[in-house]
């Protein structure tokens, strides 16, 4: 029998864990946040401690055990292999960059992180760290964050606005500035190395543990990456499908002014759809389910066949071969 989509109720990481962290999720999207400083509403999460659950507070890792391949899909295996965040950044995130699986495998027994960010709203001035200036080494980047602010200087910073997509690959120095609010798809891993904090401090007068050598030794210097252009793909019923990323580990669409856009299920993987906006499926027996605004449903690999009719919404799903 096919499993129904599931409405997803998020963790979060808030107060000192993301001090950066601010009201947004809240203000735009009615979270129940626990925090002025809720950076990090995780929609999608298998990662220990920081489940996300169903309505009924089942967790992710237990439904997985539940519903088994029917869940996740014929041709996912392993770990469960994806996360997914909406953030607020009150402040500017640290300066990191994060492993790939090799490095992280070896060093942390974890999956590495290869990310992207849609840009949800951002203040007229926002900007984000997207690599390093061309000509800087790693050598004159592990110099420059030893003095602190000087590495400043060999950042690449790029101004966004609202629908601005971005692929950070594992390698990538990146950190996002203050004034946004994005969607964040990843590898389901939780391994960040910072370079460097903007000089924060805590209320103790203590600045935030740096990892240096880490940081360094997975840094590509050479990665130069620009936003995404979205692509127009086919789709049956009326309004836009675009597919933004299309990567070894995730791929993202999003669908806008869409009314019963099919979105068949496949057996080979599951899905996720965020509803930036308020949102409805319609499937078997005449059934609707309602998505407010910053409702992220999963969409099981033995599911539905579903009809959805959304002003905007983001849907991603794992890379299988």
């Amino acid at each position: 029998m096919p499993l129904a989509p599931i409405l997803m109720r998020p963790a979060y990481r808030y107060g000192n864990q993301t001090p950066w962290g601010g009201s947004k999720l809240r203000e735009l999207y009615s979270k129940d946040t626990p925090d002025v400083r809720t950076g990090e509403s995780l929609e999608l999460s298998a990662i220990p401690g920081l489940n996300s659950t169903d309505l009924e507070g089942t967790p992710l890792s237990h439904l997985i055990e539940r519903y088994g391949k029917a869940l996740v899909g014929s041709e996912i295996k392993g770990d469960f292999p994806l996360l997914l965040k909406l953030l607020d950044a009150r402040e500017a995130l640290s300066v990191q960059v994060h492993p790939d699986d090799a490095y992280a495998r070896k060093h942390e027994n974890k999956l590495g992180k290869t990310e992207a960010w849609y840009i949800l709203s951002a203040q007229p001035d926002a900007y984000l760290v997207y690599g390093i200036r061309e000509g800087v080494t790693k050598e004159m980047l592990e110099e420059a964050s030893l003095q602190g602010a000087k590495v400043e200087e060999l950042l690449r910073y790029v101004q966004v606005t609202q629908g601005d997509c971005f692929y950070i690959p594992s390698g990538t120095v990146h950190a996002i500035g203050e004034g946004i609010v994005l969607y964040e798809i990843q590898q389901s891993s939780d391994v960040t190395y910072r370079f460097y904090d903007w000089e924060r401090r805590d209320k103790n007068g203590n600045k935030r543990t740096l990892h240096l050598k880490q940081a360094i030794d997975v840094t590509d210097p050479d990665l130069r990456l620009d936003k995404v252009m979205p692509q127009p793909l086919p789709m049956q019923g009326k309004g836009q499908r675009e597919g933004l990323l299309n990567t070894d580990f995730f791929e993202t669409q999003r669908y806008l002014a869409c009314q019963d856009a099919l979105i068949p299920a496949d057996r080979r993987r599951f899905a996720v759809l965020t509803a930036l906006k308020p949102a409805v499926f319609q499937y078997a027996d005449g059934k609707s389910l309602a998505l407010p605004a910053g409702q992220t449903a999963l969409l099981p690999a033995n599911g539905e066949d579903l009809y959805l009719t959304c002003a905007e919404a983001l849907y991603s799903c794992p890379a299988v071969k």
